[in-house]
């Protein structure tokens, strides 16, 4: 993998964009976690919020860096978002882009009994390695939709029957509007998640 010397964002943020993140752990590989990046205000950086003592976590204190990737494989999604995997190299073959960022701490606290610390994401090497032509599918947002509701699911501050109700809905989305990955990503999701709706 050769880094470019670009150190800009690699795609126009805006609102909440999910991504996965890679961090380097003390194992030797590389750990994927979802990490919804929020758009800078202005001009501030971009941040980032991790809940709870999670690897990202661990892994932004220690390390300090990571490397953000876009991509459209839903079941990368998936696992990032509810499995633990982890990789050799840092960048997934899926990433239409990437961005390697070091991290800074800019506040932390407690909501309920969950720890959430706030980092600052900055732009370090970035690569575009496909250009596409962007989409909406119905099923690939309903399987990203679904991976924040099912990690919601044993967190006292949400309503655990409003989450099953709410994978129930989204499994009926990807039945009806997805592709045959976003089938498997959404497979993929239930083997990960112990529960049924």
């Amino acid at each position: 993998m050769t880094e470019e010397a670009d150190a800009a964002w690699p795609v126009e943020l805006r609102g909440v964009t999910e991504s996965v993140v890679t961090t380097f752990g003390p194992n030797g590989l590389w750990n994927l976690a979802a990490l919804g990046l929020s758009a800078p205000e202005a001009g501030g950086p971009v941040t980032a919020t991790t809940w709870g003592r999670t690897r990202t976590w661990r892994n932004f204190g220690e390390r300090g860096e990571g490397y953000v990737q876009f991509t459209r494989d839903p079941v990368d999604f998936a696992e990032a978002a509810l499995s633990v995997r982890e990789e050799s190299a840092p960048v997934l073959d899926s990433a239409d882009a990437w961005v390697r960022v070091s991290v800074e701490r800019l506040d932390e606290g407690e909501d309920g009994d969950t720890q959430w610390v706030e980092w600052a994401l900055v732009p370090e090497a970035s690569r575009i390695e496909r250009r596409v032509v962007p989409t909406t599918n119905r099923g690939h947002a309903a399987v990203v939709e679904a991976t924040v509701a099912a990690s919601r699911l044993d967190v006292p501050a949400y309503d655990r029957e409003a989450m099953l109700d709410r994978l129930a809905y989204f499994e009926s989305v990807v039945e009806t509007a997805g592709s045959e990955r976003e089938r498997a990503a959404f497979d993929r999701l239930c083997e990960l998640v112990d529960a049924e709706w």
